[in-house]
């Protein structure tokens, strides 16, 4: 058996998100997206003198925007992972640059569950562990909403019988 300090150490997290997270992930970059080039394309209707120059970026950004919807909500399913553990919550994040984070039970300070409209749309929530830590809260999004539910009832039992940390 580990000492609860050999348990708790980096290590890529077991589970990944809910498969409809990539839908989501879709859904959110297109919406983004569409905000500011429907603002640019109707100014550029509007005003006929900078038609050219806000038409051009609205297209380039519309471009750049279903490019990222198309590919990269796959590529964060690939790379988002979290595990909870008795000993620790694992999380792993990014793209490019990806935050490997873990939250010892012990420093864990509060359990929230989230779940704006678009992610209520998808069956999601993303549960929000606030720690101690100075780098802030973990969040693990994607999570099937009655999986999240169940996750922060366990979160919160387990760091409820969980001593604090004396250091």
């Amino acid at each position: 058996m580990t000492t609860g300090e050999e348990a708790v150490r980096l290590r890529p997290p077991r589970n990944a998100v809910d498969g409809r997270a990539v839908p989501w992930w879709r859904a959110q970059l297109l919406v983004t997206t569409a905000v500011p080039v429907a603002l640019l394309a109707v100014l550029g209707w509007l005003i006929t003198p900078a038609r050219f120059w806000l038409l051009l970026p609205a297209a380039v950004l519309a471009a750049v925007g279903l490019a990222c919807a198309a590919f990269l909500p796959a590529w964060w399913f690939r790379v988002h992972r979290w595990e909870v553990t008795e000993d620790a919550v694992y999380v792993r994040t990014g793209a490019l640059w990806q935050e490997w984070r873990i939250a010892p039970m012990s420093r864990i300070q509060t359990v929230d569950t989230v779940r704006g409209p678009l992610e209520q749309s998808f069956r999601l929530a993303t549960v929000t562990v606030t720690t101690a830590s100075s780098k802030g809260e973990l969040r693990i999004e994607g999570l099937d909403h009655e999986l999240a539910a169940e996750l922060a009832d366990r979160l919160t039992a387990i760091t409820r019988a969980t001593p604090g940390d004396a250091t």
